[in-house]
């Protein structure tokens, strides 16, 4: 079977860079190893952790907020089972919804493990045990990538577990103890701090979010303090043990004092690793750094001249809209077009509530870099919108030079903020200033408001409502 390019992997990456290349006239396939198409951000990531976090902020607002709103509907009762079983179906119904596409676009979907042979052959070896070679002018690797974890520490996936046996949950736990206070675990842990588990966050860095803007961090954990969760920032953990009904966790803080944590999990989210492991890759000379990333120049060419590499499996953030992006970028190179990322440019969120996103520069990274900055800042308690729907939590912060007035990042916690840092992206790809976004009409009353007042607070401090 012979083919223009051929792609490995069917994450968000993956089958982006296919139905480019097939929208430019290439014959494309796809190589998946799983049945269902997808890769972890449609099977066992964003969608189905985006599913269950609607799922339980519904029944949190129903048990918490629906009285203050005259919603008087006696003792509601939470059915964990069920909210699983409809997140399979928004699963199911998504990953149907990408096997539509590849037909539509006449790419062929060629299921099992994909290894390189040589540069430009592919065997794939199905479960069953069947081989089909490939042979392809262009090869795109996006094999994504799969939970880390550490040496010590057995994944038992029974009561020491990972992100992907959170998602199969159906009986409420009392207490998990979540091992990173980064984006995956927050967003699991609400799902069930909203439910009645008790959480508590071991994180090593003094700060949860930590790659984020500090003022995020510090927000965010404001919130989910009130929510229920507990942290032990600055405490790295030193063991993890389990038995059939409990996990037991050790800890140490910097002055070495030891605290112990039982629980009914640990889940371990301590970040992800690139999936290369069986790619073959040694039979065409790529190598991989010391965490197993392909190394790429700016073009997401590989050291062999045909062979790309896109999302997980390349440095950068791990995001399923980053990993879209480069294989729409792959895909127009090798039509002949010159498409452009620009990376800072490619916003952070997470799907707690309030929500976090971010776009640009932190304020950190500007201190650092010595560039020299004016912010400003507008709280959600201060807009009618929120106080509206009682999202009063959280605050948009923006970043500019103070010479030339530009964006240099946007800082969101708040309702929508998924939302609403969409359109900090498009003014700081358009190198908008903060007057120009304060000089913009925004819909009365809208969240997205409160980025206009914290630009025009930028601006010498001209905010209207605080």
């Amino acid at each position: 079977m012979q083919y223009d390019v051929t792609v490995i992997g069917s994450g968000p990456g993956g089958y982006i860079a296919a139905i480019r290349c097939a929208q430019l006239g290439m014959k494309t396939a796809i190589i998946e190893k799983y049945p269902a198409l997808g890769g972890t951000c449609l099977n066992v990531g964003c969608i189905p952790s985006k599913a269950l976090l609607d799922s339980s902020e519904y029944y949190h607002k129903a048990t918490t907020e629906f009285e203050t709103h005259g919603i008087k509907g006696g003792k509601f009762t939470m059915d964990l089972a069920q909210m699983v079983k409809r997140k399979q179906s928004v699963v199911d119904q998504t990953t149907g919804g990408i096997s539509y596409l590849m037909k539509k676009n006449k790419i062929d979907v060629h299921t099992g493990v994909g290894s390189l042979h040589d540069k430009n052959t592919i065997v794939v070896r199905s479960a069953e045990g069947e081989r089909v070679t490939l042979t392809s002018k262009y090869i795109i690797i996006a094999t994504g990538s799969k939970p880390a974890s550490l040496p010590f520490i057995k994944l038992d996936k029974k009561r020491v577990i990972t992100s992907t046996e959170a998602l199969e949950i159906t009986k409420l736990p009392k207490h998990i103890i979540i091992m990173g206070g980064g984006v995956i675990g927050l967003e699991l842990g609400s799902v069930f701090a909203r439910l009645g588990t008790k959480i508590t966050v071991v994180e090593l860095m003094d700060n949860i979010i930590p790659t984020m803007d500090s003022t995020l961090g510090k927000e965010l954990q404001k919130v989910l303090k009130k929510l229920g969760f507990e942290f032990l920032l600055g405490h790295k953990v030193t063991e993890v043990k389990s038995s059939p009904r409990q996990v037991k966790v050790t800890a140490e803080d910097k002055s070495g004092a030891l605290k112990s944590l039982k629980g009914d999990y640990c889940l371990v989210s301590i970040g992800r690793k690139p999936y290369t492991e069986g790619l073959g890759l040694e039979n065409v000379g790529i190598s991989t750094d010391d965490v197993g990333r392909i190394s790429v120049d700016e073009h997401l060419k590989t050291s062999v001249d045909n062979i790309y590499a896109i999302g997980d499996v390349i440095k950068g953030a791990m995001l399923a809209h980053k990993a879209e992006e480069e294989g729409v970028l792959v895909a127009e190179q090798l039509a002949g077009q010159k498409p452009h990322i620009n990376y800072l440019l490619i916003p952070g969120v997470v799907y707690t509530w309030p929500e976090v996103a971010s776009v640009g520069h932190t304020e950190e990274a500007l201190k650092e870099a010595k560039i020299p900055y004016k912010k400003g800042a507008f709280p959600f308690k201060a807009s009618a919108r929120a106080r509206a729907s009682m999202d009063i939590d959280g605050l948009v912060k923006v970043l500019a030079h103070e010479q030339t007035d530009e964006i240099l990042g946007v800082h969101i916690i708040g309702p929508r903020a998924a939302d609403i840092i969409g359109e900090a992206v498009v003014a700081m790809e358009y190198r908008a200033s903060a007057e120009d976004i304060s000089r913009m009409s925004h819909a009365h009353p809208t969240f997205s408001e409160a980025l206009k007042e914290a630009c025009l607070d930028a601006t010498g401090g001209r905010a209207l409502n605080i």
